[in-house]
């Protein structure tokens, strides 16, 4: 599993490396006359990615919580407050990529 995680950040920041200088060119989309609004679809892209994210980590913590208040009730406003926390925290990822895509 961490030479996955690893694996993956280092093809991750091969790709920014690559990309970068080209995305920093002047013109480079004007000279080759097509793929000018590449950046729209790689947005709804992004898009997509944050929100199955947001939906799967708001399932497994909506899972654990409820599984924390079946075994210790006396808890549950506490677990509550952190679990309400945790789904804001969550969500933002969603916003701030809808947020970027509609700012360009």
């Amino acid at each position: 599993m961490k030479r996955n995680v690893i694996l993956i950040g280092l093809l991750g920041l091969l790709a920014i490396l690559f990309t970068a200088p080209a995305l920093a060119a002047e013109g480079s989309a004007e000279a080759g006359g097509a793929g000018g609004n590449w950046y729209v679809y790689l947005s709804y892209f992004a898009m997509a990615i944050a929100t199955s994210v947001c939906a799967i980590s708001q399932s497994k913590a909506i899972s654990a919580a409820c599984d924390s208040v079946s075994r210790n009730p006396g808890a549950a406003d506490s677990i509550r407050f952190f679990l309400i926390l945790g789904l804001v925290l969550i969500e933002s990822l969603a916003l701030y990529t809808l947020l970027i895509i509609f700012a360009k």
